[in-house]
């Protein structure tokens, strides 16, 4: 019985030993599934007290920036720097801010009706969102084309205004509001000598 209840005791002492082994083990070394744990909370927190983290959907998103030159807010941004050139009579920086704009807008629509025709037959939502962003940007880009050729005239460059709102009746059409505007001032250039009366 004394021996019986010896070997218990020498039983329960190497139990409670190897207990105590792998806990300090544990500590030592944690486990890679609970340290991969603790890194994705971490990182999930760290996301969260960091608002300009990727985690934010927008900055997925950089061409809807207006800091970007390829993109409408880019464009637009650069009509407005010309309009408040235009404001200060600085028009040697309005052509300039103009004929950015102009660029940007010009590369849009092409980019986006390229796309708008590779979708062709293919997938008739993706092809009617760009063929609308072409248009969109095409008239951007003819009333910045517009706006060019008024500084223009305004700075006495005639020969320099001309070019420009041919090109405008050529892609708007001579029915278009921006059209007439186009011919009247072409008319007022002394450039045509008939005036168009369209009253559509």
């Amino acid at each position: 019985m004394l021996k019986s209840l010896m070997f218990s005791n020498k039983l329960f002492s190497i139990i409670f030993i190897s207990l105590i082994l792998e806990i300090a083990t544990s500590v030592i070394s944690p486990n890679p599934a609970m340290s991969q744990l603790t890194l994705s909370q971490q990182t999930i927190e760290n996301q969260e007290n960091n608002p300009d983290d990727i985690s934010d959907f927008n900055n997925f998103r950089p061409l809807t920036q207006d800091n970007s030159l390829l993109s409408l807010q880019g464009g637009e941004k650069l009509m407005n720097e010309a309009s408040s050139a235009i404001n200060q009579e600085n028009y040697d920086l309005a052509v300039a801010k103009l004929r950015q704009a102009r660029k940007v807008f010009n590369q849009l629509s092409n980019f986006h009706l390229q796309l708008a025709n590779s979708f062709s037959g293919i997938d008739t939502q993706v092809y009617d969102a760009q063929r609308n962003s072409a248009l969109k940007t095409g008239q951007m880009r003819d009333s910045a084309t517009y706006q060019l050729a008024l500084v223009h005239r305004a700075q006495d460059q005639p020969e320099l205004a001309v070019p420009l709102l041919v090109q405008i009746i050529r892609s708007q059409n001579p029915t278009t509001d921006l059209g007439k505007k186009s011919y009247q001032q072409l008319y007022e250039l002394g450039f045509v000598s008939v005036p168009f009366n369209n009253q559509e």
